[in-house]
């Protein structure tokens, strides 16, 4: 593993993290993304099935990530630098003093994040453009089994900095695809024998605690306030959150993670609930 210790800020090996939140705003990392803080490095080095390209870190990090740094690859270089120098590349305080650069490589196809036969859960996101709540709904489809994460091509690129931070690393190993259209989605699910469940909530659709869960499900998700559009809905089986007396909706996320719960806690064999 090499050690280069940088002093300027210019250095043209330091460019993939140059400005960095003016280059998430507009897309302008290309083929790489840039992952920030000790637990997304640990996870891009130990679990990812992405490529790392390089490190760069502040200089009072070495030391404590020793044990961390031997896992990187003798071909990754590690940049490091004072922290004035580091901020200065970023263009903002680097407080966490951690930062890697990875290879998005070629982006995978429903057909390759769907798995083809035995219990799948799989989650569907149309039109999400909050990186949050993509961030919110890959960490909740890691805790409650989910296979793949398929999103559509307007919502947000779970690779962005922001929405890497908030699942907690995990849409760099939750196999997901990104890109097409909603109806796109539910075509893919069906085509791999996955029954496809509209989250809304329409007064007419099932509730989601009533419902058998059958071996292979899709859970479909729209933007946080409009939600999904009237096509999608008639294009899968609606299915609702009952809540209280004037109350139908709770953030897309947190709509994700009582579905997904559902449906892993009802293949796990659990006694009925008390009366």
């Amino acid at each position: 593993m090499p050690v280069l210790h940088l002093t300027d800020p210019g250095d043209l090996r330091l460019a993939p993290y140059l400005s960095i939140r003016e280059r998430d705003l507009t897309n302008g990392h290309g083929g790489r993304f840039i992952v920030e803080g000790k637990v997304t490095l640990e996870t891009l080095l130990m679990r990812s099935h992405f490529e790392v390209e390089s490190l760069f870190l502040c200089e009072t990090r070495l030391e404590p990530l020793a044990q961390l740094l031997q896992q990187v690859p003798a071909s990754v270089p590690v940049f490091v630098t004072p922290q004035g120098v580091m901020d200065a590349v970023a263009g903002f305080p680097m407080h966490r003093g951690v930062l890697a650069c990875g290879l998005k490589g070629a982006p995978r196809t429903t057909a390759d994040v769907l798995p083809a036969d035995g219990p799948s859960t799989a989650l569907l996101l149309a039109g999400l453009s909050n990186h949050d709540n993509v961030g919110a709904c890959f960490r909740n489809a890691a805790a409650f089994g989910a296979g793949a994460v398929l999103l559509d091509e307007t919502s947000c690129d779970p690779l962005y900095r922001k929405a890497i931070r908030v699942s907690s690393g995990t849409t760099l190993w939750l196999p997901f695809a990104h890109g097409g259209t909603g109806a796109a989605l539910i075509e893919a699910a069906e085509e791999a024998g996955q029954e496809v469940w509209a989250l809304t909530p329409r007064a007419d659709a099932e509730p989601l605690p009533t419902l058998r869960v059958p071996q292979r499900v899709a859970l479909l998700l729209g933007a946080e306030g409009p939600g999904l559009t009237r096509e999608l809905i008639g294009r899968a089986r609606p299915v609702r959150i009952p809540m209280t007396n004037g109350f139908d909706s709770v953030n897309v996320a947190t709509a994700a993670a009582i579905a997904l719960s559902h449906v892993w806690n009802s293949r796990r064999d659990l006694p009925p609930p008390l009366p």
